[in-house]
């Protein structure tokens, strides 16, 4: 059964999304009013989704979720008042699944709800079924059961997101992907014409696998056609 995590310091809020949410039949909801008590809710429970806002009072959500990484990849979602563009980057930045501005309408945050733990659901069968967890490309390995990372050595910490669009990478070596196909593959929803959130996620895995971040070659661009996948030299195919 999904189990949610609800973080705002608004409890006339917090009590409307509970509401919203047990008409749809989530019935295991948690929820805290400051950065501390979520910490220490997830760090006790495993949640299906976190919904954060930005505006705490002893913590701002880009910090939170930073932490919360550190703990968890469990998916998580900003609703927030912060609507710039700058707001919204900087959350997929501090690893963000998805971020909806306020005022929102809680059908729509209900069936994101809803379409992040399918896609999560959808995930776990798949790994669940594959034979090959373990992607092994010269210095970078990649294993799937444990979403665990190795590159060069060194275990690298990457977000769900993150892993998720390292996976399909190593998965399909060398073959070209437009950013619009990596949406909807990835993020598992219809293109909607904005690319930005995609390369924000491909420069965040080029800092983390690529030797020279600013000179990359094994995550490159194909003007004009997309990215693709560069196993490093040495790794057979």
């Amino acid at each position: 059964m999904a189990r949610l995590l609800l973080v705002d310091d608004e409890k006339g809020l917090l009590e409307m999304m509970q509401e919203a949410l047990r008409k749809e039949d989530f019935t295991n909801i948690d929820a805290a009013t400051n950065a501390q008590e979520a910490l220490n809710l997830i760090q006790k429970n495993k949640y299906s989704v976190i919904l954060l806002d930005v505006m705490l009072p002893d913590m701002d959500g880009y910090q939170l979720c930073t932490k919360i990484r550190e703990i968890t990849l469990a998916p998580i979602m900003f609703l927030t008042a912060r609507t710039t563009d700058l707001d919204v980057l900087t959350g997929f930045n501090v690893g963000a699944d998805d971020y909806i501005t306020k005022p929102f309408k809680p059908l729509e945050v209900m069936a994101r709800i809803k379409a992040i733990i399918r896609r999560e659901e959808r995930y776990r069968h798949i790994n669940e079924n594959n034979e090959d967890l373990k992607l092994n490309f010269g210095r970078i390995h990649v294993n799937q059961e444990t979403a665990q990372v190795i590159v060069d050595g060194e275990e690298v910490h990457f977000t769900a997101k993150e892993f998720k669009l390292l996976s399909f990478f190593c998965k399909n070596p060398n073959f070209i992907f437009s950013l619009e196909t990596l949406y909807e593959k990835v993020w598992e929803t219809d293109y909607l014409g904005d690319t930005n959130s995609v390369m924000v996620y491909i420069n965040r895995l080029r800092k983390k696998i690529e030797t020279n971040p600013n000179r990359p070659d094994t995550l490159v661009n194909i003007r004009g056609l997309g990215y693709k996948f560069i196993p490093p030299k040495g790794q057979d195919l």
